[in-house]
This record gives structure tokens, sequence and C-alpha cells, in this order.
């Protein structure tokens, strides 16, 4: 599907690899080329994320508008600061070591003195947040999942057929070389089909003798 505005040859979505994605890349690319990249967002890299116990950052209400962040336990954060970069995509929040000391609940949210918290602005955010909560829908799945064919023969091209190495010198020779592979893989891939095509005119063939034993 192609894109509304921008390059015309840019898709309108694109299935991208979860190992290149970021949040950041997915605004930059639909406001300035107007290109959906679609593609799942790393998980929280958090020690209680990784861990599964804990309070993570999912367990704090963060208020964009106050610049504050409130905690599972009620404690409100005093310290909010933007990271000092050209573009800005990352806050950091700090909790007081008073506020984090007296609670009962410490050692299920900070191995240390006081708990910080790290997130992007408020727009990449909500754009993170909807990113990690369209991963559990079913149709996303299965729409991402094509991605997994594109993969496939990428493999096959690379591993089976040594396509990582030039046998010739030259672009043209290696155009001619990576057509020909291509070509490998399709009879190859049509070979494989072949039983299949053996098996469904025997079982047309039946069903005409069946039909005409009942007539």
């Amino acid at each position: 599907m192609p894109a509304s505005g921008g390059c015309a040859c840019c898709p309108g979505k694109h299935l991208f690899d979860g190992g290149h994605t970021s949040v950041a890349g997915m605004e930059a690319a639909a406001r300035l080329h107007r290109v959906t990249l679609f593609g799942p967002l790393r998980p929280s890299t958090s020690s209680q994320h990784r861990a599964k116990d804990g309070f993570g950052r999912e367990n704090f209400v963060i208020d964009f508008d106050r610049r504050e962040a409130t905690c599972p336990n009620g404690q409100v954060s005093g310290n909010w600061r933007d990271l000092p970069v050209a573009e800005s995509t990352s806050v950091v929040v700090k909790f007081d070591a008073r506020q984090c000391g007296r609670c009962p609940q410490r050692v299920a949210c900070t191995p240390g003195p006081f708990r910080s918290l790290y997130f992007p602005t408020h727009r990449l955010h909500e754009l993170q947040a909807k990113n990690r909560a369209d991963q559990q829908d079913t149709d996303w799945r299965r729409l991402y999942g094509l991605r997994s064919g594109a993969e496939g023969t990428i493999e096959e091209f690379v591993d089976r057929h040594r396509g990582r190495r030039c046998r010739y010198r030259g672009l043209a020779k290696t155009h001619v070389q990576h057509v020909l592979t291509a070509l490998a893989i399709n009879v190859e891939r049509l070979s494989l089909q072949r039983a299949v095509c053996d098996v469904v005119p025997r079982l047309l063939s039946l069903e005409r003798v069946a039909q005409a034993y009942r007539g």
C-alpha cells in the first residue's frame, strides 16, 4: 500500500524487523515520510521486568502536564528532568530517598535507596504504549506473520544457496547469479508441490467415478 505523501515508492506500511524498531524511529517515519513502521518494540529492560517480579514502569502513573509520577504506594515524585539531547526523547524522574526509605514495598520496587524512572517524551510514550498493547492483538500478529515468509526466503537464499558470496566479479555478473539463484529456488519450491499436484487429479477422478456409479 503506497504512502499518501512523500516519495512515490515509499510504502504506506512497512513490516519492520524487531531488532531495529524504536519508538523514535516509528514517530519520525510517520511524521516525515507518512510511513507506518509495523514491528514489535523491545520489551522493558528494567530489572523488575526481567525478573517478572516487583513494580515496573507500567505500574506508575505518569502525568506529563504536571511533570510528575505517582508510585503504586501513592508517593509523588519531585524531580522531573528532560535529558539534554538535541531532540528530547527521554525523561528521567527520581523519587526522594526519604520517600522510598520508609516505604514498606521498597524491596519490590528498587534495590537502591530510591527509585528512578526513564521513559520517552509524551507523544513517544503514548506511541510506545499503543504499540505494546497492539502486539497482544491476534490481527496484529497475523499481519506481522507475513514477514516470516520474507525472512524465510532470505534465509534460504543466504544459507542454502551460499548467497553471501559471488562467483564472479562485477555488478552485471553478480546480478545474473542472483537471478539464476532465484530461479533455482522457485524450481525447488515447485518440485516440492508436485506431490500435491499429483494427488489432486487422482482425487477428482475418484470423485467422477463415484458420481457415475451413483447416477
